[in-house]
């Protein structure tokens, strides 16, 4: 798998963290391990740029996800094909802001929005009820893997 994560936000991220969901989530959904990833981190003033050109939305958002191959989740029988899946945005300053509110923390959050995100380049969408509870379900279940996952190892460093 080819993910690559630019910080250019001036935030503190856990890259490392990312990385781990990331190739967390692509695995769970069976996609190539040829497959291309690119996660970026902007500020606000980008993000806003972004959110007013490609959704014609004032203001900053949270994440948003530029599909490039339109790659779909594959199976365990059939692996998606390798190609590019495309881009994540995801503004660190607005996911902290959501996780005050959330009240959970700033990692959280952004682990929360980039599996969100790798869905959307996934084909998932959530604008109407059934595609809404199907792809936060999925959502669900990769971040309680992932986590599931990272317990384990922390027991095993202990």
């Amino acid at each position: 798998m080819s993910i690559e994560i630019n910080n250019e936000s001036g935030a503190e991220v856990d890259e490392s963290s990312v990385l781990g969901l990331a190739t967390f989530a692509l695995d769970y959904l069976h996609v190539h391990p040829d497959a291309e990833l690119s996660i970026v981190f902007a500020d606000v003033a980008v993000m806003e740029e972004l959110h007013v050109q490609w959704m014609d939305e004032p203001g900053p958002t949270d994440v948003l996800s530029f599909p490039m191959d339109e790659l779909r989740p594959g199976s365990i029988e059939r692996q998606t094909p390798p190609g590019l899946l495309g881009d994540i945005v995801v503004c660190p300053e607005v996911a902290a802001a959501q996780a005050l509110t959330n009240r959970h923390s700033t990692m959280d959050e952004i682990r929360f929005l980039v599996a969100h995100g790798i869905l959307h380049l996934l084909g998932f969408d959530h604008a109407e009820p059934e595609e809404h509870k199907r792809m936060f379900g999925l959502q669900d279940e990769i971040l309680a893997g992932f986590a599931a996952q990272e317990r384990k190892k922390q027991r095993g460093r202990k």
